[in-house]
């Protein structure tokens, strides 16, 4: 019989800080704003795919967006400066669609329906960003870009417990392992 060990908990994967300026160097869309934006929240805020796609328009205050999370929790999640430019530009580009978005409410929508963005379709919009850019097929996914976010805030010196708040973790040891990775 073959004795493999004891299974190592993986390390979650993320890019380099590089490699996520190369993504959103890289970004091939038939809208441009919106994705360079989904991808820069994601880069930047550290949220869940399926917290990105429910954000709604009045969900932004000042420099900050609440943020829906597991279990219905809500979180204030700042955003910086790339953020709030992409940001703004994307919904320059939205209000400039030709037919009045579906989904009012939505912030990321299909530029052909309106409708918001399924959680499916920015998977497959991240995957061809990563593509274009060079990074696929090693695994990385919009769930990936959440661990590069909290990877290059942990190196940029934000503290563990910050990390727990901004991430929404429930347990700051599910926030630990975001923080082996020196």
């Amino acid at each position: 019989n073959i004795n493999l060990g004891s299974p190592k908990k993986s390390l979650p994967k993320y890019l380099s800080a590089s490699e996520s300026i190369q993504l959103l160097k890289n970004i091939q869309s038939d809208f441009y704003e919106r994705d360079f934006c989904m991808i820069t929240l994601f880069l930047n805020c550290g949220m869940r795919l399926t917290e990105l796609v429910t954000i709604n328009m009045g969900d932004f205050r000042q420099d900050t967006i609440r943020i829906t999370g597991k279990g219905n929790k809500e979180r204030l999640v700042y955003l910086n400066d790339a953020c709030l430019e992409a940001l703004d530009h994307y919904k320059k580009a939205r209000a400039a669609l030709p037919n009045l978005p579906a989904d009012e409410r939505a912030l990321f929508v299909s530029k052909r329906t309106g409708k918001r963005l399924t959680a499916r379709r920015v998977e497959q919009i991240v995957a061809r960003c990563l593509q274009s850019a060079g990074l696929s097929g090693r695994g990385f996914s919009p769930h990936k870009l959440r661990h590069t976010a909290a990877t290059l805030m942990y190196q940029g010196g934000v503290d563990m417990l910050a990390l727990k708040e901004i991430l929404g973790h429930e347990s700051v040891s599910t926030t630990q392992i975001y923080t082996h990775i020196n």
